[in-house]
C-alpha cells in the first residue's frame, strides 16, 4: 500500500513561473513589474508585436502623452504577467490585452479607461 503516506511528486514542485529554473537576476526583473507608471509591449520582437508597439505609439501621440514604450522579449518576464499568448499590452503594470494586435483607435480607448 504505497499510495498512503507518500507525497506525490506532483505536490512537490515549485510554484515558480518557470518550474524553478529560475536565476536571481530574472526574478527580480518579474518582481519589478509594477514599478513605476509607463507602457510595455510583451513578445518575442515578431510582426504582430510590433503593429502592436506602432499602434500604441500612434495612440500616445494622438493623446499628447509622452510616455515611453519598453518592448519586452524576455520569456520569463512575460510569463511573470501570467501572459500565454502574445503580443500582450501592459499599462500602468495591469495587462489590459493579450493574444490580438490593437488598432490605434482601440488602444485610444483602453488608454482613456486605464489612466
Amino acid at each position: 500500500m504505497g499510495l498512503f503516506g507518500k507525497k506525490n511528486k506532483k505536490e512537490e514542485t515549485t510554484s515558480c513561473c518557470c518550474g524553478g529554473n529560475c536565476d536571481a537576476e530574472s526574478m527580480a526583473k518579474a518582481e519589478n513589474k509594477s514599478e513605476g507608471a509607463g507602457v510595455k509591449v510583451l513578445g518575442s520582437g515578431c510582426a504582430k508585436c510590433n503593429q502592436l508597439e506602432a499602434a500604441t505609439k500612434a495612440a500616445l501621440e494622438q493623446l499628447g502623452m509622452d510616455t515611453t514604450i519598453e518592448h519586452v522579449t524576455d520569456f520569463s518576464q512575460i510569463a511573470a504577467y501570467g501572459v500565454m499568448t502574445t503580443p500582450a499590452l501592459v499599462i500602468d503594470g495591469k495587462v489590459v490585452a493579450f493574444g490580438k494586435v490593437l488598432k490605434t483607435d482601440e488602444v485610444v480607448k483602453i488608454l482613456h479607461k486605464v489612466r
